[in-house]
């Protein structure tokens, strides 16, 4: 437990492959090359002229993707006071229009750092890690986002949602892990999973959320003969169900395929590696899920579900980021966090009584003071862990983490 909070700096002789850095990527994405391309170019222009200049032109990539996060973590604040119960009554317009302005700033900003960084000179290890683990908190944020524009409340729909966009985003780093190279499809989630995210936020802000809730055959001609299970079938659970198609059948096998071949190129047993190295998010997975559906817990039913995606968010974060750090230290796979053990015992109390004949330990009170325990503990460990690498980074490399030494401004 005192490792947590320890103030010691990551050891030398692991910083020491930061020398041996090249950041590789792939964007295979026709929006992004072909429109979005000239929309970062033009967006980076404009960040001296309004931004940089609060800063006192030190305006580092860090701290371009840090801003950005803010918009999410405002879009988030806001629905939690104007839509706490993220259902089809919703909350004002301009909130959805929000979430649509907040996501797509994010994403903005996420894409243009890399650009700053060429134009100050300040590109380095650090740089990537602080994007991806901003990357990671954000799947929360954005998930969150999306059950509340769908109308989908605290649900069963709404876990299923973050869950996908959790495996996914874990399933890309484990790859960029084992390759050393960040690939992104044809069709991905940063790109045209982003515009959909703003078309449906749009559409919510217009029409509300609960226009999400129609029914599928009230969308289609009359012509189309629909099976009665999909013409019946919510139209928010169409979006779940397409979303979860491309993840099973494009995104899933093509991380486990790109896995399976540097584990060959590296002589490695695939099989083993792989059951070994997502144990941790196995269990994370099936706390989570087991957790938050067990009949004997309240969070669902007591609408205490945007603090617990948020807790687990962070622990997610956690175990994301700590993957990348590994990557850029050539150190082994991370096989554990300490995060885990509150969300594991959380998924054991929730479920004793369906097991053993006892009565419910959790009640709705002692649960909701349960997570927010959790939530205080994961925050305050994971701010004091992200410290600590970024300090054991800023002190090897010599640089600062928002700010541009004078020496390397431009």
């Amino acid at each position: 437990m005192s490792a947590i909070f320890s103030n010691d700096l990551l050891p030398e002789k692991q910083l020491k492959n930061l020398k041996l850095y090249k950041y590789s990527a792939v964007d295979k994405s026709f929006t992004s090359r072909f429109i979005l391309k000239h929309y970062w170019n033009k967006s980076i222009e404009l960040f001296p002229l309004w931004i940089a200049q609060v800063f006192k032109n030190k305006l580092i990539p860090n701290l371009i993707t840090l801003i950005g996060l803010c918009f999410m973590i405002i879009s988030v604040g806001l629905m939690v006071i104007f839509a706490p119960e993220m259902d089809a009554e919703g909350g004002p317009s301009w909130l959805y229009y929000g979430f649509a302005a907040s996501l797509w700033l994010y994403s903005t900003f996420d894409n243009v750092d890399g650009k700053q960084a060429r134009r100050t000179g300040t590109s380095s290890p650090l740089g990537e890690l602080f994007d991806h683990g901003c990357d990671a908190l954000n799947t929360s944020f954005a998930a969150l986002l999306q059950a509340a524009a769908l109308g989908m409340g605290h649900s069963i729909g709404s876990v299923i949602l973050y869950s996908i966009a959790m495996f996914g985003f874990y399933l890309s780093t484990a790859e960029e892990y084992h390759t050393g190279t960040l690939y992104l499809g044809y069709v991905n989630a940063p790109t045209e999973g982003v515009i959909l995210s703003c078309i449906v936020f749009i559409l919510s802000g217009v029409y509300g959320p609960s226009m999400w809730q129609l029914p599928l055959g009230q969308f289609v001609p009359e012509s189309w003969s629909l099976p009665a299970i999909l013409d019946s079938m919510p139209l928010c659970h169409v979006i779940i169900l397409f979303i979860a198609f491309m993840f099973l059948f494009t995104h899933l096998p093509a991380c486990f395929y790109a896995m399976y071949k540097s584990c060959r190129k590296n002589n490695k047993p695939f099989v083993s590696t792989m059951l070994i190295q997502n144990f941790p998010i196995t269990i994370y997975c099936a706390a989570f899920f087991f957790w938050v559906t067990s009949p004997y817990s309240f969070i669902l039913s007591h609408h205490h579900y945007i603090l617990y995606c948020l807790t687990t968010g962070i622990v997610f974060g956690r175990m994301a980021t700590k993957i990348i750090l590994a990557h850029l230290l050539k150190t082994r796979f991370p096989r554990f966090t300490v995060l885990l053990i509150p969300l594991i015992v959380g998924a054991i109390i929730s479920n004793l009584p369906r097991v053993f004949d006892i009565s419910p330990i959790f009640t709705p009170e002692t649960e909701y003071y349960y997570i927010c325990g959790y939530f205080a503990f994961a925050l305050i460990a994971y701010l004091k862990w992200a410290t600590l690498v970024i300090n054991s980074f800023c002190s090897y490399l010599g640089i600062r983490c928002l700010v541009i030494p004078k020496q390397k401004k431009k």
